[in-house]
């Protein structure tokens, strides 16, 4: 666990927490090639973005998360921090290339009058989530639908429940898939060069194997077009 503190904050009851696994971790997870290396790129890219807000943070990976599944590990992830003494914690992952510094800066400033601040993704989950200690409740934590499409509806119906004062930042995407960087390289977002690099690389490579496998397709169609014996399936 990495902790770091820019300039000496007084007061400062609010910490960021980095919910993120290491490049090498990612790779099992995302269904494309260089994930590995996009990974450890947004890890090292999201690193100087919390580091310029001055606020002191913890990067807890893979290595130091607890519990079976991501609910338990989120979870326990939060507590961990308030158990150091913080009021309030900001958590970000590292898949979201277009969040920027001043962005959770406003989250630490909105939970000074606000019980929750989110950045909403895309695809219904959240870049970011601002909470307070006073508004946390680790049982219910477990039972939401982490890593759906239904986790938004869900907070939110809690939130409506529970009269709870939210602040919402810009909706952003994340990266899932292929598509998810396509779409994010086409937005006129900034995106430092050296990530952007990082992004063309994948798309790179996976229109090299979508070339390769249509080639491949197309020649096994041709040579089963022509075969003089019984029809057969052809699988690429």
């Amino acid at each position: 666990m990495n902790s770091w503190l820019k300039t000496p904050l007084l007061n400062n009851k609010t910490a960021i927490l980095i919910f993120a696994n290491s490049g090498q971790q990612e790779a099992f997870a995302k269904q494309f090639k260089s994930s590995q290396l996009l990974f450890d790129e947004l890890n090292c890219q999201t690193l100087k973005k919390v580091k310029a807000t001055g606020l002191p943070y913890f990067h807890i990976s893979e290595n130091e998360q607890i519990g079976a599944t991501f609910a338990e590990r989120f979870t326990n992830a939060i507590q961990s921090i308030y158990d150091k003494g913080f009021d309030s914690v900001i958590s970000i992952g590292n898949d979201t290339p277009h969040l920027k510094s001043g962005q959770i800066i406003q989250a630490a400033k909105e939970l000074k009058n606000h019980d929750i601040v989110l950045g909403p993704s895309l695809d219904g989950g959240f870049y970011l989530m601002g909470l307070k200690k006073s508004h946390f409740s680790a049982e219910t934590f477990l039972k939401l639908p982490w890593q759906t499409s239904r986790l938004s509806h869900s907070f939110y119906r809690l939130i409506e429940a529970n009269n709870t004062r939210v602040f919402k930042l810009e909706a952003l995407s994340d990266i899932d898939t292929v598509s998810d960087i396509k779409f994010i390289l086409g937005s006129k977002k900034y995106i430092a060069s050296c990530l952007k690099i990082a992004l063309l690389e994948v798309i790179l490579e996976a229109n090299q194997i979508d070339y390769s496998f249509q080639f491949h397709f197309t020649t096994s169609f041709q040579n089963s077009y022509f075969n003089k014996g019984s029809p057969h399936f052809i699988y690429a």
